[in-house]
This record gives structure tokens, sequence and C-alpha cells, in this order.
């Protein structure tokens, strides 16, 4: 039995992380829930689930002491933008295993977060479909072996649209993703393909490839979920339907495969091409701004963080235009300057000034 605690568990992941577990209750106990504003699903889950620790809207233990609770064997980090990054440390630091659905911990605070997780001996478990499908690819290989890493991307709902289109794009538009459910800033994070650059970001620390090692392409169809290439030639490639459910299981599951009637197989008689193309940076110049943060280090990525994050609030809450997202970002890096070599308070304060350039950047 797997005593699990879900952080964010009223989100996309984390109600999907329970779907899983009502599959599989021989297999995974609920020991802890937090979640920030549904309180209404909360209580539901809760009734349903019997958690020992509960979290709700700050009202009981904090998120760090969920992840590092005793009872606690897999902490499941689902809750979007920077919430995320203490209590994965949290977890690290208790030597918890870590199921890491929170894109922000680890482009945020890569270096700390990769450097407790070795010193802690704890295996961080991605979460995302192509992190976790690379994962999957490199079960039994050396890492010496890695030519490159290609992410794949969907390209979203906007992958053919002019750039004249895109100025008049709305938030209803951009949250009908063709092919993923994931929750509102995710979605908008996918069709400007900043959650590509993001993932970039997450496989350099996930895998320790240098950036130009890791490769990402367009795949509309989502069926390949990201691919290998060793150094003899040979690629390896995950597919799958388009279910975050699966790379959930795995990441629950492992280092068993657990067959489950409920989830989706892949049925290649349906399947008519598995197209793949190159990304047209100019496109989509959030995940150019996004590796060019991660190469450049140091608190950017803290900063491109934050910037992205308040830069899809405001777009959601229609205070700017969908192109305007990647011009408050660059704007807010470009008036960045670098801490060098940043201690955890160094990139805590970087993504408050972040935020406080943002706000000044649309005259709030």
């Amino acid at each position: 039995m797997k005593r699990i605690a879900v952080l964010g568990s009223t989100g996309s992941i984390g109600r999907q992380t329970l779907e899983v577990v009502r599959a599989f209750p021989e297999k995974l106990e609920v020991v802890a829930l937090a979640a920030r504003r549904n309180t209404a699903l909360m209580r539901q889950q809760i009734q349903e689930f019997h958690p020992e620790l509960v979290l709700v809207g700050g009202q009981g233990p904090s998120l760090e002491e969920l992840a590092s609770h005793p009872d606690v064997d897999l902490v499941v980090v689902a809750t979007s933008g920077k919430a995320g990054l203490l209590p994965t440390l949290a977890a690290i630091r208790s030597g918890r295993v870590v199921a890491l659905a929170n894109k922000e911990a680890l482009v945020m605070a890569g270096e700390i977060v990769m450097a407790e997780a070795r010193r802690c001996r704890v295996e961080i478990r991605p979460v995302d479909s192509e992190h976790s499908a690379i994962w999957q690819c490199l079960q039994g290989e050396e890492s010496n072996q890695i030519a490159q890493i290609i992410l794949t991307a969907s390209g979203g709902p906007f992958r053919d649209r002019s750039p004249e289109e895109l100025g008049g794009i709305t938030a209803e538009q951009a949250l009908q993703h063709p092919t993923w459910h994931m929750g509102r800033k995710v979605t908008i994070d996918s069709a400007t393909l900043m959650n590509k650059g993001m993932e970039v970001i997450e496989a350099h620390w996930l895998f320790g490839l240098p950036y130009d090692r890791i490769k990402v392409m367009i795949h509309p169809g989502s069926i390949i979920h990201s691919m290998v290439e060793f150094v003899d030639g040979s690629v390896k490639a995950q597919l799958g339907v388009p279910d975050m459910r699966l790379p959930i299981q795995y990441a629950l599951s492992h280092p068993e495969r657990w067959a489950n009637p409920r989830l989706p197989g892949l049925d290649f008689d349906k399947i008519d091409s598995l197209e793949l193309e190159p990304v047209d940076m100019e496109r989509f110049p959030c995940l150019k701004l996004a590796v060019e943060a991660g190469t450049a280090g140091d608190t950017y990525p803290a900063v491109l963080c934050a910037a992205d994050e308040m830069a899809v609030d405001f777009f959601l809450w229609g205070k700017i235009g969908f192109l305007d997202i990647p011009r408050l970002i660059r704007d807010t890096l470009d008036l960045h300057g670098r801490v060098a070599n940043p201690a955890l308070e160094d990139i805590l304060a970087a993504d408050d000034w972040a935020r406080a350039t943002a706000k000044e950047w649309i005259g709030q």
C-alpha cells in the first residue's frame, strides 16, 4: 500500500490522480489532500477518501507540512505556479518520493531541487506526459548513450494561424485545446508554447542534457509523447492516447505497470499518421524566450515563470491581448538584473520582483 499526498487535489492533475486511486484501492491510500479554492469539490473528496490531513484555502497544515508528513510515502505535486516549489523541497528533504506535475519547481530552481534530490537520494518521478515518455524510454539505458531528446508539442489550437489572426485571439478560443484537457494556466501556456519551453528547461534538469541536445517538434496528434535518440542512431518513442491518467499512473506504480481497464488503449487502426514537423520559433516567441532564459540560467528562469504567470492571468482577465503575453515576458526579462549562483531566497526575490514589474507593465 502506497500512502500518498495530493497537493492541488481539485485541479486537473489532482482530480485525475484521484481517478487512478479509485481504480486501485488495494494499492493506493490517500493520506493528505490540499486545495486552494474549490471547497465544494474538496468536501466531496474528503468524504470519499477520508484523508488524515487536509489543507483548504490556507486552513490546515501547510503544504510543506503535508509534503513532509511521516505518514506519507509519495507526494503528488499538482499545484500550479511557484506554490509547488517549497513543498517539493520539503518532500525531498524528508525522503519522500515526488511525483512532479508542477513545472515551476524545476524551472525556477532546478539546480537546487536536483541537488537536494541527489543529496537525499530521493526519486523525482515526472508526471508531464513528455517527461514521463523520456523517463520510460530511458529505462535500462545509460545516460552517456543519449544523443538527444525530442520533446513533442501539439502546437496548440493556433499553430496554423497567421500573426494577424493571433492578434484577435480571445481567452475562450485559447482555452479550447485540440487534444488535451488541462487546467486554464497550462492550456494558455500550450497555446503560446510556453509550456514546451518550460519543459525544455525541466528536461535539462531531469535528464542532465545541455540545451543544444533537447529538441522540440510539432506533433499535432499528441500520440508520440516524446522520443530519445541514442548515439548509434536508434530512436525510442513512447506512444499513447492523450490522457494524463497514463503518466500519472506510471508515476504512482513505478517500477510496476498496473492493468487499468478504465484507461483507454491506443487503437492503431484509427491512427492516420504520426506527423512531425519543425517548430517555427518566430511564430511561438514564448518558446524562444523560455529556451533563452534557461540557457542564461541564474535567476532568469524564475523571472520567466513569474512574468508568464502574471501575463496569463492578465490575458484571462481581459487586461492584455494574446500577443501581449510574450511582449510582457520579454520586457520583464530585459529589465532583470541577474543574480549569479542564486540561493533559494534569491530565486523567491526574483519572482517577487518580476510580479511587481509585470503589474507596472500594465499600469497597475
